[in-house]
């Protein structure tokens, strides 16, 4: 199985955010074994206004199945009636998707407001019913926005995921699940988090910049071209990423 992964596409209505996301989206398109899906791990939107959405709907439109989930800079009603069709409401965006005999789960690890992470108890619920509920020999990977490990980035390291402990318990239950994915960094990156891999991707509208590379220019590259994962899960569960630019 291939999947793309994207994110912090930062849509602000503003051309050079739609001209990175639409070449990366064109890219994928014009590959010569499509990818079995998109993975979009947050931040989708800049200002959460459903403009925003509504043209993310556009930019994400493709012939294989794009899975999203919601980042700190995204807001759940616009989001969900903007770009997902669906009645406006507050509550946590949790989606899982069948991709072969893989399960998807897209986790909306958001806490309005706040740039860090949290799993509430409803989505940890959910989390822990969804696997609980897979067929025998169902594959299962988690994607949700902001990392659970530090990444040695003064940055981004100030807002992971709260509470990861909670998060690596359940998964002890659950050997099913292959890898961990996010987003938020502004850097791909890879580490371990539970016992599995744990997979950062980059992201589309700037790359970060890391303490070792910051030579007074500040935090944010944005010269540097827009960043995909590519992520290949075999038939015996392990994964295998690569990461891409598109100039």
């Amino acid at each position: 199985m291939l999947l793309a992964q994207i994110s912090d596409l930062h849509l602000d209505g503003t051309a050079r955010a739609t001209e990175r996301t639409a070449r990366v989206m064109d890219h994928l398109r014009a590959l010569p074994r499509p990818v079995d899906a998109l993975l979009v791990t947050g931040d989708i939107a800049d200002h959460g206004a459903e403009a925003e959405y509504e043209e993310a709907a556009r930019l994400l439109d493709a012939p294989f199945p794009v899975l999203t989930c919601p980042g700190n800079h995204d807001a759940r009603s616009a989001y969900r009636k903007a770009l997902l069709g669906e009645e406006p409401a507050g509550g946590p965006v949790n989606r899982v998707h069948r991709i072969g005999d893989t399960a998807v789960l897209m986790v909306d690890s958001t806490v309005p407001g706040e740039d860090h992470g949290l799993l509430d108890d409803e989505t940890v619920a959910w989390i822990d019913a969804t696997l609980g509920g897979l067929a025998r020999g169902t594959r299962a990977l988690l994607a949700f926005h902001q990392p659970p490990v530090l990444l040695h980035h003064p940055l981004p390291d100030r807002y992971l995921l709260e509470r990861p402990e909670r998060l690596a318990g359940l998964l002890d239950g659950h050997p099913a699940v292959a890898a961990v994915l996010t987003g938020h960094a502004h850097t791909a990156a890879a580490s371990t988090f539970a016992g599995r891999p744990l997979l950062v991707g980059p992201a589309v509208t700037w790359t970060l910049r890391l303490p070792w590379e910051d030579a007074g220019q500040g935090v944010a590259d944005r010269e540097q071209p827009p960043g995909l994962a590519y992520h290949v899960l075999d038939e015996e569960g392990r994964l295998t990423t690569h990461y891409r630019v598109v100039p």
